[in-house]
């Protein structure tokens, strides 16, 4: 059992961490930056250790200085919670060396799907399709390899996630340019200049799947959408994911959990999938090795407790749940609200929260750290807080999101509330099923 409960990480998720390990009996102890020390997190936790100064690099990212807080705090375990370190294999196995569980999966997992060239090779292995495409070396091999692919297509980071040294290129004399932007973006977020080359689909849907395992057997907790996306980064998320036909659902839940058991996974994560919109032919992307943004839709539909479950399963527990036990229910939607000038190309806006009126009431959730007079620094993630609707069916969840962002009233910094009314307000996103170039073609 894990008493001691060490949260690497910050925001609303470190906050969402620490409600559900204090409801489980653990003594919570946040691994805070400077900036984070009066943060509404420091504030909910037990106990809080100064981690380093404010910048990433010299706190949330320094593995040597977290593993430190988590020695020093007496903790048992260390839940990453996402982005930071949570999928580095490098502090996985640091965390481990000195004697603490780390919440999450095993170290052969994160390895395997921490390199998109791997986690390509072992989808394969399982059984899953991929996108055609493969390894850039150096330009050279980048330019044979984008001759098989065809044009237009991607370059992404090996060791990437979150849109970072990803880069669409259209011809052929654009390709070169391109790689030296995606090697130094690659360098710079993950320390790793590694490129590959994948097919670039016009009418794809990006869908995923939410799984569990405990290392002896797994299963899916269905689908998510998260098609609506900018710069490969996204926006709103829903579960299930609407318009999608019952065979092809299953498939793509089966496939997922068939990547799980041959990884013998264990805790939470998620298999993501490139979808036709048009066929519904889907592509194995790769597999977030982490408790993901998007989770709350996927616990309101289906009444798990995802991050419940990562402790559990961490602490040595076999799992609980079957497949038959997931019964999902109603239609989820959520929108992160950012601290940004979406209309200034999404420029992001630290400052001083003078006030936040979030919306409640049945089927309304909030996932946030920040109320009336909390500080938006500028060294991080400008996500403030996430808006999550649930109801019976997909047109009343929209219904509720909409009434839900005209109640929710944030000043003193800008935020991209108003981009998300204009998005709800739209038509293609009322049919549901749009594709990753919705965004291109919103007007607001």
């Amino acid at each position: 059992m894990i008493k001691r409960l060490f949260i690497a990480n910050r925001g609303e998720i470190a906050l969402r961490i620490i409600r559900t390990a204090q409801r489980m009996g653990m003594v919570t102890i946040l691994g805070a930056s400077q900036a984070d020390a009066d943060s509404l997190p420091a504030r909910m936790a037990d106990e809080v250790v100064i981690i380093g100064p404010a910048p990433s690099s010299q706190s949330y990212l320094n593995i040597a200085a977290v593993v430190a807080g988590a020695q020093a705090a007496r903790a048992d375990a260390v839940h990453p919670g996402y982005g930071f370190l949570s999928e580095n294999a490098a502090f996985a196995g640091a965390v481990a060396a000195a004697g603490i569980v780390f919440v999450g999966p095993e170290l052969s997992s994160l390895k395997a799907m921490g390199d998109k060239l791997m986690a390509r090779k072992v989808g394969i292995e399982a059984g899953l399709p991929v996108v055609p495409g493969g390894e850039a070396a150096d330009k050279a091999a980048a330019r044979v390899q984008a001759e098989r692919t065809g044009y237009p297509l991607l370059l992404k980071a090996v060791s990437g996630g979150g849109g970072r040294g990803m880069k669409r290129v259209d011809a052929p004399e654009q390709l070169d340019a391109q790689i030296d932007m995606a090697m130094a973006e690659a360098q710079a977020a993950f320390g790793d200049a590694r490129v590959y080359v994948e097919r670039f689909i016009g009418r794809g849907r990006h869908v995923e799947v939410q799984v569990l395992g405990d290392g002896h057997d797994a299963i899916h907790l269905g689908t998510r959408d998260c098609s609506i996306q900018r710069r490969f980064q996204k926006l709103v998320e829903e579960a299930p994911a609407p318009n999608m036909p019952a065979d092809k659902r299953a498939a793509i839940e089966t496939a997922a959990v068939n990547l799980a058991r041959h990884l013998h996974y264990r805790g939470a994560g998620t298999v993501e999938f490139l979808v036709d919109a048009e066929t519904f032919d889907f592509y194995f992307l790769e597999m977030n090795a982490r408790i993901q943004v998007e989770h709350p839709v996927t616990e309101a539909i289906t009444g798990v407790d995802l991050i419940e479950q990562q402790l559990l399963i961490a602490g040595g527990a076999r799992m609980a749940l079957r497949q038959a036990d997931v019964q999902p229910l109603g239609h989820a939607i959520e929108v992160r609200i950012n601290a940004e000038d979406w209309r200034a190309d999404f420029r992001p806006s630290p400052g001083t929260v003078a006030q936040a009126q979030w919306p409640a009431g049945p089927g309304i959730r909030v996932d946030t750290h920040i109320a009336s007079g909390s500080e938006v620094p500028p060294y991080y993630d400008s996500l403030i807080g996430k808006l999550i609707v649930h109801a019976p069916s997909r047109a009343e969840a929209v219904a509720l999101l909409r009434t839900s962002l005209d109640r929710l009233h944030i000043d003193g910094v800008d935020t991209t509330r108003d981009l998300h009314r204009a998005i709800v307000a739209d038509a293609r996103f009322a049919a549901g099923g749009v594709d990753t170039r919705f965004f291109e073609g919103l007007e607001a």
